[in-house]
């Protein structure tokens, strides 16, 4: 894993069906979710990975991949930015977190086999 780089995006849309087929169509993404009308539908062609998710949001949210989650946290704090605190899914640890001017990103740290 090289630290740093983007891990997972995702791209927020109002109607799936409609973000399905335009970012289907723009790009040639494939969608893994069961059923076309899913609230989350992951892309299955990507690297990184991503999705499309229903909400009201202007603009993507990323994930940057680091190796330790704490150490992360604390060199964002460290340089004035703002971190959460560090929550644990299936896919590893992340935190949502604001650069020293604001601009929103979220840290990641893959579970293995992520």
């Amino acid at each position: 894993m090289s630290i740093g780089d983007l891990g997972y995006f995702t791209i927020p849309v109002r109607d799936i069906v409609r973000g399905r087929i335009f970012y289907g169509g723009l790009f040639g993404w494939k969608f893994e979710s069961a059923k076309p009308t899913d609230p989350y539908a992951h892309i299955g062609n990507t690297t990184p990975p991503g999705g499309l998710h229903v909400n009201d949001a202007p603009s993507p949210t990323v994930w940057f991949k680091v190796e330790d989650i704490k150490a992360a946290v604390a060199k964002v704090r460290e340089l004035g930015g703002h971190a959460e605190e560090p929550q644990q899914s299936d896919s590893g640890w992340n935190c949502d977190c604001r650069d020293d001017q604001g601009t929103m990103f979220n840290l990641w740290q893959p579970a293995p086999g992520y």
